[in-house]
Parts: structure tokens; C-alpha cells; sequence
């Protein structure tokens, strides 16, 4: 039968443009299944669709005519490439002078910091270099991997201009609350103007270099998912190769990012404020000056984590809910209107979101352990000029800057070591399947990075922490480092034994499905509540066993009092997360093999590459699944952190002790009830998200399967840009209530409970209601985290688990039992519960930045 079919161009709305993103080009999945494609074959298709001349769907060749009118480039980079080369050059040199002068101003450290960031950003130039050298394979998979791009960078670029309009009204909010705030005896030498400032330009800064983050994550994924295509075609071992190589990318940029800014930031606050000349701020309290750049960092990762994941999870519910379960077709197939949406989804969600997601977590860590490193300095009267190059040579630390720049050190050696870790995991050439589990691959090269940490973090503790005062005390906190190190490790393999489908878990899971939706959903919820257990086990040996080796490390104040035990928790969490790099790589693995699965399907490859990007996407759920819980883990340590800085804060300004919080007081009580609430709250309200764009995807895909039938015969194209306006558009609407629900809570709690002590004659009562609010959080937020990452990771994987083959395999009524259950743990994995880890670090230093007005 010969047919005469008329392309239809994909019209992609580019959301609040008005516009449309492709104009004029067509993307035409739907010719046939040769896998060879030249530009003959294209004349021949053109002429023979002008003739009505069309074998069958299975005879010919296919084309993929242009989808893209022009890439998008950012602003930044538009007006660079402008510049004149020898100009830019010039400016360069300027920058990199100006770096060195800053630095050699303020300490050797801070120059060895610049140092080594600058050398992790040549190796990732090195890395995009390599993998931009790989081929792209045919045509076909170039136009999808176009059409994902383009999509991709139209969301991020709608979504970070709303985002930026929020951050500068917030901005204009702080300046003016600390235009008339109390001032605090360490800043009373700045003045409330020069304090205004000073926290504003932090803020502004941290939300700037978050957003910068997921872009870089977002940039990579978008290029590199086609060429792990191609490689498929070829040899698994260089498909797995270049999805690390490319997350690599992204995770040492990220890192590097939040090091250099917090360096940079601390190094020119140093020389401009004239730290520790008389009449001037102590070093030991200037990173309290930085909380502005945390709190910038995690508001811009809330809103990108909120908004990618509603983005994501909308379309990757609508598309499995009527393509696999009603009308029987596989994932990621041409014929789905909803399978770009999904596509653009995995950049935009579990790239872009994730990589100011982390960018955040290290910011904020970094910052409460300089703030508590200052703290103990100050008590334990570590004083002393500063580092001499003699000193930094020969590893002797006599002033409080080890303490305080200890943080920067660290995560200066995870740059090097994650480096070592990445560049372990080499390709062959060989074609067809692994021979070796890539999972294990990815394990052996984070066990590298696991050895080189414990001896790096060891000797920066003998350089950095050495006092005279307390000879031994740098041996516990080597210690503490190691019970960090040993905390992340643990917490990767409880994740990876819950989520990954050789565990028996899952493959329970998987079983349970056999008998219907119903126990499907029961099993996965009772597993998600079981695997909080353990990792809160070890958060909590973690936390008491850091304490008390920081305590028994012989640092007192001048009264004997024991004072290392807070920062000996702050030297866990950077144990902890000093490997962050490579488990930042392992994470973006995921969405990049998982794009790459999706091109595979979509450009109709032989199901030999479908079979190797299925694996690798199977291994890349479980690294999600294992950075998520590694993500909650740290948070739970940094906003134990973060929670001791704001009471010391507190303390300062009120000129009084505050150590404890007594819940026995009603409304210290009622402030802890709102917390515990907040977090239901707020996951309610990002899953209804999800769920509410998910019907409009569901509505839009049934109704274009039943006004173009011939989609099914591959007769007729789906519009594939209906879907992504409506989930992009949704996305932007629905991540705005419960983003300001997490901002407002804690300010309006604050006013409305330092109103109430005011008229009553307690006037710490803001302050003790908000930390009562924060901690009860913090500790709902790490079990509702726990709980949704792991459910929605393990029904994730036991969805795949049935694909293999096992107990009937996709299609059966076992496999669409465990496709309902992959759809209710979308939100839950991608969207409420990554979203919880961020939440409960922004309250944390929400709180820090607004503590003066709770007073």
C-alpha cells in the first residue's frame, strides 16, 4: 500500500514568549527503520514526497529534517563573544591579578584555594573538549537531541528570569530589614548601611552563582546525551565513559563554583573591611558576613529544584500513564506527544535543578563551619599573626584562619581527588554488551575517591587544625573527618541496598505487582517507611560521635570548658562531603543515560543499543537514588550546623546566653508543631503540583491519540510542543505557592511570635519559636525526604526489573501494575522530596540572615 504522507512541523511554544521555538523547521520521527542516513537519502525522501511515492513504514529511510531555527546562547556569553579576543585576554589577566592580590593580601590558603580551583576548571575544559569530540551519530538522533536542547534552554531561561525577578524583590526586602535591624557588637564597626550592603551583595551573589550552576548542568546534558547514543551503537563501555565524563563535567565546575565564590567573597570582604586592624571586624567574625551568599544559594536552588521537578515528573506521568499503560506502547516511543516533555524534563529537573541543588548544600556547609570554626577560635583564644608561606610549607597553624578556611581546604583536595576518581573509569572499545556491571564500574571509582579522601582529609587536619594549645586535638579531628567519610559511604550503599533491583527489596517490590496495582502501591509505601530507618541510625551515631570527639579534643575556653564538640560536628559534614564531585558525577550519570535511553527509542536504533542504554539507565536511577540519600544525609549534618550558628547568632545580638530551647514553654511548642507541619505542607503541595499538571499532559495526549489515529500507524505526527507548553507553563505557575510557603513561614512565625514576647515580657521568644520551628523541621524534613526518595527510587526500579524479562515482562499486567506505582513515586523521587533536602537548609539559613529581627 502506497500512501502519500505531508509533514507536519513540531511547533514548540516557548513558554510566556508568545512564540514558537522550532519556526519553520520539522522534526519526522516516523519514516523508517534504516540506520543509515545520508544526505542522498534525504533527496530521495524529498523528492519521492513530492512525487506520493512512500514504501512502507518499514522500507524507508528516515530523515529529520532541521527543528531548530538557532541555539540559544545567554546574555553573558552573547556580550563576550562580541568582545574582541585580545581584549578579553587582557581582562582575563586583569582578573587573575586581581585574584592574586586578594589573596596574597589575605592568606597563603586562600591563594592555594584560587590555585587549585583554577586547575579543576582547566580539567573540565578538558573533559567538555573530550566529549564534544565525540561523533553525534546519524541525523536522526541530532534533530531529537536538538529538539531536547531547545526545549530545555527555553524552559531554563523562562524559569531562572522568574526566579531573578524573586530573588531582586528579596534582596530589596533584606536591605531594608537591615537598614533599621539591631546591630550586633562584631558589627557595629560597619555600620547598618555597610551591613545592608555587605549582605545584600552575598545574597545576590550566592542566587547568581546557583543559577550559574544549573545551567552548567543543564549545558552538559543537553550535549553529551546524544553522543552516549551514538557510542551505544558501538561499545557500552564508551557510552558509560562519556555519560561520567560529562556529569564530571558539571559536578567539578559546580564544586569549584561554590569553593571559589565563598573565597573570593571572604577575601574581598577581608582587604576591603580591613579585617583585624584596630578599630575593625575580627577575622573570627567575618564569615558571619558571608550567610547572605547560603541563603541566595538556596533560595535560587528551592525555586529550580521546585520548578524542574514539576516540569519533569508532569510529563513523565502523563506520558507512561496513556502511552505504556493504555495504549501499549513502549517508553520514550516516537508516537507519544508527551516524550520531548519527558525528555526536556530529565535536563531540566535532575540537571539544572540538582546542580544548584548541590552548589547550595556546599555553599551552606562551608559557610557554618568557617562561622563555627570563628566561634571556637574566638572562645578558645587561638590568636596569633597570621599564616606565613614558611608555615603553609612545614603544615604549622598558629592563628584561627586554619579553623576558619579549613572548609575552603577541603573541598579545594574533593576537586583533586574527585578528579582522580573520574579519570578511573576508562572505555573500550568493544562492542556489545558490559561485561562488567557499570554499577560496579561507578563503585570501584568512588572507592578511589573514598581512599584519597581519608589520606587527604587527614593531612589537611594535621596543616590546618595544629594548635599548640591542644597538640593532639587535630588527631580527633581527623577523626571526625573519617566518621563523615565512613557516614556518606554508608549511606550510599543503604540507599543503593533499598533502590538498586539486585537487592532484595526491590525485587519484592517487583513481585508484589503481580498481584495488582493495589499491593503494588502498599509494598512501595511500606518500603519507603522501613528505609528511613537505618540511615537515621547513622545520622545519629554520626552526629554523637563527632561531638565527642570534637569535645574530648583537649580545645577549652579560658574558663576549662570544653568547646570543640559543635565543630567537631562541622569537620563530620565535610567529611562527608568531600567526595561531593564524584557523587555529584554519579548523579548527573543518571538523567544523561536516561536522555540517551530516549534518543535511542525515538531514532527506532536496533534493540541491541536499546539494551545497553536500558542497563545504563537502570544503574543511573540507582546513583539518583544513592546522591539523594547522600544529599539528606548532609543536609541533616549542615543544618545541625547551620541550627548551632543561629543560636550563637542569637546570642550575639541579644548579649545573653542561648543554649537550649525548651519545648515545655506553649508556644516554643506550637513553633515546633508549625515546622512538623510545614514539611507536610509543603511536599502536599508540590506532589498536587505534579499531579495537577499531569492531568492536563494525560488530557492533551487522549485527545490527540483520538483526533489523529494515524499516530498509532505512524501515519500522522504528534504535536510534541502542545504538551511542552503545558507543562512548562504549569511548572512556572505551580512552583510559586509552595516556594513562598517556605520563605514566608519562618519570617511570619518570627514577627508574629517576637510581637507576642514583646507584650509579654519575654523578648527572646521570636528567637526560641523559630529555632523550636526549625529544629522540629529539620528532623520531620530528613524522614519525609528519606521516605519519598527511596519509595519513588525503588518503584522506579522495580518497573525496570519487570522490563528485563522478569515476571512477564513489559506489557504484562504485572508491568502495569509497576508503571502505576513509577508514576505515583515521580513526585515523590523528583520533585517533593529533593525538594525537602533544600527546604530545610534555606529555613536554616533563612533564620541566620533574619535572626537580628526576631529580637
Amino acid at each position: 500500500m502506497w500512501v502519500k504522507i505531508k509533514p507536519a512541523s513540531l511547533k514548540i511554544q516557548r513558554p510566556g514568549s508568545g512564540g514558537d521555538l522550532p519556526q519553520g523547521g520539522e522534526f519526522n520521527p516516523f519514516p523508517a527503520t534504516t540506520r543509515k542516513v545520508n544526505s542522498s537519502h534525504a533527496i530521495m525522501m524529498d523528492a519521492d514526497l513530492e512525487d506520493g511515492i512512500l514504501g512502507p513504514y518499514q522500507d524507508r529511510p528516515r530523515t529529520f529534517p532541521v527543528m531548530r531555527s538557532k541555539s540559544y546562547t545567554p546574555l553573558v556569553l552573547r556580550i563576550l563573544m562580541r568582545i574582541n579576543v585580545r581584549v578579553l585576554l587582557v581582562l582575563l589577566f586583569l582578573a587573575l591579578g586581581g585574584l592574586v592580590y586578594i589573596g596574597a593580601r589575605t592568606s597563603p590558603i586562600i591563594l592555594f584555594v584560587f590555585s587549585v580551583c583554577f586547575i579543576s576548571f582547566l580539567f573540565a575544559i578538558y573533559l567538555t573538549k573530550w566529549v564534544l569530540a565525540k561523533d553525534e551519530g546519524p541525523p536522526e538522533m541530532v534533530q531529537i537531541s536538538e529538539a531536547i536542547r531547545d526545549g530545555a534552554e527555553g524552559f531554563f531561561r523562562t524559569q531562572y528570569g522568574t526566579i531573578s525577578k524573586m530573588a531582586f524583590v528579596l534582596a530589596l526586602v533584606i536591605f531594608v530589614i537591615y537598614l533599621f535591624r539591631t546591630m550586633s557588637p562584631h558589627q557595629e564597626s560597619l555600620g547598618r548601611a555597610a551591613s545592608a550592603y555587605i549582605t545584600v551583595a552575598s545574597f545576590l551573589l550566592g542566587a547568581l552563582c546557583s543559577g550559574m550552576a544549573g545551567y552548567v548542568g543543564m549545558w552538559v546534558s543537553v550535549r553529551a546525551n546524544v553522543r552516549v547514543s551514538s557510542a551505544a551503537r558501538r561499545s557500552a563501555r564508551e557510552a558509560l565513559q562519556i555519560a561520567v565524563r560529562a556529569g564530571g563535567f558539571s559536578a567539578i565546575i559546580v564544586v569549584g563554583m561554590a569553593v571559589l565564590g565563598v573565597a573570593i567573597l571572604y577575601a574581598t570582604f577581608y582587604v576591603i573591611l580591613g579585617v583585624d586592624t584596630p578599630g575593625s571586624m575580627k577575622v573570627t567574625d567575618l564569615p558571619l558576613v558571608l550567610v547572605g551568599y547560603g541563603f541566595g544559594a538556596s533560595f535560587v536552588a528551592l525555586f529550580a529544584q521546585l520548578g524542574g521537578g514539576i516540569y519533569t515528573k508532569a510529563a513523565d506521568v502523563g506520558a507512561d500513564l496513556v502511552g505504556k499503560v493504555e495504549q501499549g506502547i513502549p517508553e520514550d516511543d516516537p508516537r507519544n506527544p508527551a516524550v520531548i516533555a519527558d525528555l526536556v524534563g530529565d535536563n531540566v529537573g535532575d540537571c539544572a535543578a540538582r546542580g544548584a541543588d548541590l552548589f547550595e548544600s556546599i555553599a551552606a556547609e562551608i559557610i557554618s563551619a568557617m562561622i563555627l570554626g570563628g566561634t571556637m577560635a574566638k572562645r578558645c583564644k587561638i590568636e596569633g599573626k597570621d599564616f606565613t608561606y614558611a608555615q603553609l610549607l612545614f603544615m604549622l597553624n598558629v592563628d584561627p584562619t586554619g579553623f576558619i578556611l579549613f572548609p575552603l581546604v577541603i573541598h579545594s583536595f574533593d576537586l583533586v581527588i574527585s578528579s582522580i576518581g573520574i579519570l578511573s573509569i576508562r572505555g573500550t572499545r568493544d562492542a556489545g554488551t558490559l561485561i562488567e556491571d557499570p554499577m560496579a564500574i561507578l563503585q570501584r571509582g568512588y572507592s578511589i575517591t573514598i581512599v584519597l579522601a581519608v589520606i587527604t582529609f587527614g593531612a589537611s587536619t594535621r596543616w590546618m587544625l595544629y594548635t599548640e594549645q591542644a597538640p593532639t586535638a587535630w588527631l580527633n579531628f581527623a577523626l571526625c573527618g573519617l566518621v563523615g567519610i565512613m557516614t556518606a559511604y554508608t549511606f550510599v550503599y543503604i540507599t543503593k541496598y533499598y533502590t538498586d533491583y539486585k537487592h532484595e527489596p526491590v525485587r519484592t517490590l517487583a513481585l508484589a505487582s503481580s498481584t495488582g496495582h493495589g499491593t503494588n502501591i502498599i509494598a512501595g509505601i511500606s518500603l519507603g517507611l522501613e528505609s528511613t530507618a537505618l540511615p537515621v541510625l547513622v545520622i545519629s551515631v554520626a552526629i554523637v560521635s563527632a561531638f565527642w570527639l570534637g569535645h574530648t579534643s583537649g580545645l577549652v575556653d579560658e574558663t576549662g570548658v570544653p568547646t570543640g564538640g559543635l565543630f567537631g560536628t562541622a569537620v563530620a559534614t565535610m567529611g562527608m562531603l568531600s567526595t561531593a564531585a564524584y557523587v555529584l558525577t554519579m548523579d548527573m550519570f543518571g538523567p544523561i543515560a536516561d536522555n540517551a535511553g530516549g534518543i535511542v527509542e525515538m531514532s527506532q536504533q536496533p534493540e541491541s543499543v536499546r539494551e545497553i542504554t536500558d542497563l545504563l539507565d537502570a544503574v543511573g536511577n540507582t546513583t539518583k537514588a544513592t546522591t539523594k540519600g547522600f544529599a539528606i544525609g548532609s543536609a541533616a549534618l549542615a543544618a545541625f550546623l547551620l541550627f548551632s550558628a543561629y543560636m550563637d547568632e542569637v546570642a550575639s545580638f541579644a548579649n545573653t546566653p542561648f543554649n537550649q530551647v525548651d519545648i515545655a514553654i506553649p508556644e516554643v511548642f506550637v513553633g515546633g508543631l508549625l515546622g512538623s507541619m510545614l514539611i507536610f505542607l509543603f511536599s502536599a503541595w508540590a506532589c498536587s503540583a505534579v499531579g495537577r499538571t499531569a492531568q492536563e499532559v494525560v488530557n492533551e495526549v487522549r485527545r490527540q491519540f483520538i483526533e489523529r489515529p494515524g499516530i498509532m500507524e505512524y501515519k500522522e505526527k504528534p504535536d510534541y510542543g502542545r504538551c511542552v507548553a503545558i507543562v512548562a507553563s504549569a511548572s512556572l505557575r505551580e512552583m510559586i505557592k509552595p516556594g513562598a510557603l517556605a520563605i514566608i513561614s519562618p519570617i511570619a512565625v518570627g514577627f508574629m511570635f517576637r510581637w507576642l514576647g514583646h507584650f509579654t515580657g519575654h523578648p527572646l521568644l521570636g528567637a526560641k519559636v523559630v529555632a523550636s520551628m526549625l529544629m522540629f523541621a529539620t528532623v520531620t524534613g530528613i524522614l519525609m525526604a528519606l521516605f519519598l526518595n527511596t519509595a519513588g527510587g525503588a518503584w522506579d526500579n522495580a518497573k525496570k526489573y519487570i522490563e528485563t524479562g522478569a515476571l512477564g515482562g513489559k506489557g504484562s499486567d504485572c508491568h502495569k501494575a509497576a508503571i502505576t506505582g513509577d508514576t505515583v513515586g515521580d513526585p515523590f523521587k523528583d520533585t517533593a522530596g529533593p525538594s525537602i533536602h533544600v527546604l530545610i537548609k534555606m529555613l536554616a539559613t533563612i533564620t541566620l540572615v533574619m535572626a537580628p529581627v526576631f529580637l
